[in-house]
Formats: C-alpha cells, structure tokens, sequence
C-alpha cells in the first residue's frame, strides 16, 4: 500500500487539467446512451455513500464490474466508462468513494481521495460487492476494474474479497508483498503504458510475487502510451495523441474479450 500511496502523491502533482475538464468528460455518452443507469446509496459501516451503477441491454442475467474511481472522484468520465462496460454486456457499479465531500479542482479531489483511510476504503467496496451480488440481475459472477489509483486498489482488492472472478487494473501499482500476493484470489490482468515508468516499474516484482504464490498475473504494456490512456485516448477528446488512442482501443479489445470469459 505504501507504493499506491507514493503513486497518488506523484499523479497528483502531475496533473495540469482542470477538474471541469475531468468533470464534463465524457456527458455526450451518458446524455445518449439507451441503457438504464441510477444512482443507489449503499451502507458502508455506519455511512451511506452514493453508487452509479449502470445495466446492460440483454435478456439474462450479468456479471457485475465493480468500477474504482481515479484519484479525480467519480467524475463523468468515469460514469462514461460505466456506460461503456455496460454496453458491453456486464453491469457497473462504481461506488462514490469521496461521498459527502466536496473539492474546488482536480488537485484538491486527487488530495482528498489520497487522504481516504484503507479501511474506509476496503468498507466501501466491500459494500458495493455486497449490493452487487444482490442484485436481481446479477448471474452471481463479480470482477473489479480501476484506473491510476483505483487501478492499484483493483489489484489489492483481489487480495481482499474472495469472491472476484477476475481483476483489471489499469495502470495502477502492482502488489509488492508475498503476503497479498498470496491472497489473490482470482486472475489479474495489467492494462499499462510503455510511457509510465513510475508505474511499470512495480511489474517485474509482482510477477516474481504471482508466479512464486502459484498466482494468475498478465500485465500487457501498450506501446507510445501515457498513463491514463483510457481518458486521454477517448475518440472525442479534441486534443487525443495516436498511441493513446491506439492504446485505448487495444485494451478494449483485450477487455472485451476477457469479459465475454466472464460467466
């Protein structure tokens, strides 16, 4: 844990965007989309936090996604990428893990979402597991995904909740302890960027960590990528670079057939 909280640290200091910007990404997806999307409150402890959670269009039951938020909160980016998972065929549930607070700009959510006790944190998708499983459209099978900060939560929490089929973890820090690595209940599967060494360079470690623990690890680094490249490399993001977008759509493709091996 301490590695995801150097990497919280640095992200946050390197971000120059705006939390408007990370706000308003990715409205033009929601406001179109024809699945159905709400937002539920869950009980975490002795608190009620907020939930997105997003239904696919299908006549069975689902798989749910439990979805872990970038340092950012839950913008509407991430809500986006919901959308997308859903149009996919799984349900998302992304819990709102900065509920009740209120931040000016990117910087101050990123600050907040690094102050965020463990435990708190573990309550809360220990809650949105629960829920999930319950719902009536659920086929019973849970997996969890996360991107930067959330990405490094994904692959912990596979340490933590034994009933995840799978985890993916986007760019997040890998597990750096025989102990978690241990732990691991289910396949992890690595979504990183070839220019993310703050990043990259916990993958070698956790890979000794996995094989010796008998464990499932597949991380796949993404050529002329930078980290976040599954926001930067949006289609409607004006100022998108190449590698990121080619990034994106390969782990898409990846992704979506590793969900479709969901059951």
């Amino acid at each position: 844990m301490k590695q995801i909280a150097i990497a919280i640290a640095a992200f946050v200091l390197a971000q120059s965007l705006s939390a408007q910007e990370y706000k308003d990404f990715g409205k033009d997806r929601l406001n179109s989309s024809p699945r159905h999307g709400e937002w539920v409150d869950l009980k975490s402890g002795d608190r009620t936090i907020k939930a997105f959670v997003v239904y696919p269009e299908r006549k069975d039951k689902a798989p749910v996604v439990i979805v872990i938020q970038e340092i950012f909160g839950l913008t509407d980016w991430l809500r986006s990428l919901c959308d997308e998972l859903a149009e996919n065929g799984v349900i998302a549930i992304a819990p709102d893990l900065l509920s009740g607070q209120k931040y000016e700009d990117g910087d101050a959510a990123g600050k907040a979402t690094h102050a965020l006790p463990k435990e708190q944190v573990i309550s809360d998708l220990n809650a949105a597991a629960d829920y999930a499983l319950k719902i009536p459209a659920c086929n019973g099978t849970l997996a969890v995904c996360g991107f930067c900060w959330g990405g490094g939560w994904a692959f912990q929490y596979a340490s933590i909740n034994p009933k995840l089929k799978a985890a993916y973890s986007f760019y997040g820090v890998a597990v750096d302890n025989a102990d978690d690595a241990k732990k691991i209940v289910c396949p992890v599967y690595g979504f990183n960027a070839e220019n993310d060494e703050r990043v990259d360079a916990t993958i070698p470690k956790a890979e000794e960590l996995m094989k010796a623990a008998g464990k499932k690890y597949e991380p796949v680094i993404y050529k002329g990528a930078g980290h976040g490249f599954m926001r930067s490399g949006e289609p409607m993001n004006p100022e998108v670079r190449e590698p990121d977008k080619k990034a994106r759509e390969d782990a898409w493709a990846r992704w979506k057939k590793l969900l479709r091996e969901l059951h």
